[in-house]
């Protein structure tokens, strides 16, 4: 009975919290200070038609940069978790077939998803998207492929060559906006083009390629970890 009281009272408090905040929600009648500067100063500073994720790799470039770390040591604490034997990858396993359906079918999409991934991450100064959402694709197609050939093995040396060229390739291109422009990943030490066009916005296309490879590599890898650990018979 007590255990009981205890819950609806946490649950009580809890209630009447959201209640209060959804009291003092409300849309923003103007923007703050740091928005109006980036809405007025942004296209011309970045040149990138999409301001919101131009954003994500210049004015808050350290941000991003923590962030894809906090990935990558995500990646890794599963990854290792996760490492199986290489007696245990030998041992045969039963696993139950899959639908004819969605076998077909992913020869089919996961070229398109692919495709889909590198195109939202290498036109992220342009239209809603950008490295982590390409990224995030590219995995997805992965999953799939998976789901549909259980048995398929993913090469794990190739997503960590390409996981580690392109984190390394992302600092440097931070570094050299440190070096040649105004600070780190500032995109301006490339030529800004024609705004609107895809070469334009200066390096933040170039930053985004990477990003999307690194996150795509990472969650793939951690997609593929996940897949030998399991032992599904029939």
């Amino acid at each position: 009975m007590l255990k009981k009281i205890f819950t609806a009272a946490v649950l009580g408090v809890f209630a009447l919290i959201l209640v209060n905040t959804y009291g003092f929600m409300g849309p923003d009648q103007q923007l703050n200070e740091v928005a109006t500067r980036y809405a007025e100063k942004g296209p011309e500073e970045v040149g990138a038609a999409n301001l919101v994720t131009a954003v994500i790799v210049t004015y808050r470039g350290l941000d991003t940069l923590g962030e894809v770390t906090i990935l990558f040591l995500t990646a890794s604490i599963i990854g290792f978790f996760l490492k199986t034997k290489k007696e245990d990858i030998q041992t045969p396993v039963n696993i139950r077939k899959t639908s004819e359906i969605l076998e077909t079918a992913s020869k089919i999409i996961t070229p398109m998803i692919f495709l889909l991934g590198v195109y939202v991450f290498i036109n992220g100064h342009l239209t809603p998207g950008g490295g982590f959402q390409g990224g995030a694709i590219v995995a997805s197609g992965l999953v799939l492929m998976l789901l549909a050939n259980p048995l398929k093995t993913v090469n794990h040396k190739i997503i960590t060559v390409v996981e580690s060229l392109s984190g390394f390739f992302f600092v440097v291109l931070g570094v050299m906006g440190l070096l040649l422009a105004g600070g780190f990943l500032d995109n301006t030490f490339i030529a800004p083009g024609r705004f609107g066009t895809l070469f334009s916005a200066g390096a933040i296309p170039v930053i985004y390629i990477f990003i999307g490879l690194k996150v795509g590599s990472e969650l793939s890898g951690i997609v593929s970890n996940m897949q030998e650990t399991q032992k599904e018979e029939i």
